[in-house]
């Protein structure tokens, strides 16, 4: 049992929005929180406004109709009372983000975990890119160990793989899973649609299936956009050296949330998703995971 008073209760993270109830975030009934800032610029982001933090422009501020928004001694402050959640502000943001930032400790959230404990099955961090925040996800994951109301709650982490073995390694004590998203085959694809390449991606998911903490391969499926179609048979030879228990997920690029080019691109249809799930199933031998949506 981790002792309490190794914990860091007051570390705090940057913290977009909180869903308390989730099935969707990894497996069960989940609390997930999303964690503001991203090392990937994805043309494709349905969440860009968690790309960036708010630079206290104040062009937000005139935008909202209920008056959350002022601007004090140079910083955008929000008025969560006040707030109709239309979201005007992200819409007219020229830096890709938000104001409505909360800064919260590991104390905060283990007294928002407990009031929900008893409908949960597990925690998610999400983003954004959660990583980029590891030192209050460690100390979040080891306070939710360390108390006996809340440790049979399962901690995961929803990533794009970027986190280095180091920082893995560190996490790893405290971690139950992952859901690591691999959006192209070829380094070149990765980098032209994220801003990366994909080395470290491969490196983590390799990573965390050997030592049993990869939940799910998550794959972006933009047709005659990336290369999961024409790479489709190293694609499946790779995947399929993963254990069994992985789950694979196929996401369908839409519209919602994307903002620039993103939008000028087709969307993946019903049709075009059956069609490259055929292909993949055909060559792993085994079921994969479908979007239920198309929006």
């Amino acid at each position: 049992m981790i002792q309490s008073d190794t914990i860091n209760f007051d570390k705090k993270a940057m913290v977009s929005k909180v869903l308390t109830f989730s099935c969707v975030d990894g497996p069960g009934n989940r609390l997930v929180i999303f964690l503001q800032g991203c090392n990937f610029d994805c043309i494709s982001c349905h969440n860009p406004q968690t790309i960036n933090h708010c630079n206290d422009c104040g062009d937000c501020v005139s935008s909202c109709p209920t008056g959350a928004l002022t601007l004090e001694k140079g910083k955008v402050k929000w008025h969560k009372s006040l707030c109709s959640e239309c979201d005007k502000c992200i819409e007219v943001c020229p830096n890709h983000s938000t104001p409505k930032i909360t800064t919260t400790s590991v104390r905060q959230m283990i007294e928002l975990v407990d009031k929900h404990h008893a409908f949960l099955s597990g925690i998610t961090l999400s983003g954004g890119e959660a990583t980029l925040q590891l030192g209050f996800i460690i100390e979040f994951f080891k306070a939710v160990k360390a108390s006996a109301k809340l440790s049979h709650l399962s901690c995961f982490v929803d990533s794009n793989g970027s986190l280095s073995e180091q920082g893995w390694d560190k996490l790893l004590p405290y971690l139950d899973g992952t859901m690591i998203d691999l959006k192209a085959w070829l380094d070149t694809t990765h980098l032209w649609l994220v801003g990366r390449g994909n080395q470290r991606v491969i490196e983590s998911i390799n990573k965390l299936a050997s030592l049993d903490k990869l939940y799910e391969v998550r794959l972006l499926y933009i047709p005659n956009k990336t290369d999961l179609l024409t790479e489709i048979d190293a694609l499946a030879t790779y995947l399929n050296q993963l254990p069994a228990q992985v789950n694979i997920r196929i996401n369908a690029f839409q519209h919602h949330g994307v903002i620039g080019e993103g939008l000028t691109w087709d969307k993946c249809t019903k049709e075009q998703m059956r069609q490259f799930s055929e292909k993949l199933v055909a060559r792993l031998g085994r079921n994969v995971l479908l979007p239920s949506v198309y929006l």
